[in-house]
């Protein structure tokens, strides 16, 4: 069995259904993004949701791309190619995350 193409295909699989749990509860889907759940109530007010689970949605589906394209060329190609899809997701993540949560959510402050 190939190990990178089954690594790659159940990551995919897990963003997807992600990105489908924010799909289908849009603004609701928020209380499940890091940082936000721990806010106090009045303080998750000032924020729009929808557009926090939208963009954390689109970013699921990218994590999805990159780790189906990877299953795919692990499966075709060489099981070695799951490892640089590995890499590429993780550059990827690790541009999205935010310690600071201030930070993190400033660009979803309603005006």
């Amino acid at each position: 069995m190939n190990t990178g193409f089954t690594m790659c295909g159940g990551a995919c699989l897990l963003f997807l259904l992600l990105a489908f749990i924010f799909t289908i509860f849009k603004g609701k889907a928020a209380i499940l993004i890091s940082g936000f759940n721990t806010m106090p109530k009045e303080k998750r007010e000032l924020y729009d949701k929808e557009k926090m689970s939208k963009d954390h949605r689109n970013s699921f589906l990218v994590w999805a791309v990159i780790q189906g394209i990877g299953a795919v060329l692990s499966y075709c190609v060489s099981k070695h190619i799951a490892i640089a899809a590995f890499a590429i997701w993780l550059l990827v993540f690790i541009k999205d995350v935010h310690l600071d949560e201030d930070k993190a959510f400033s660009k979803y402050k309603k005006v």
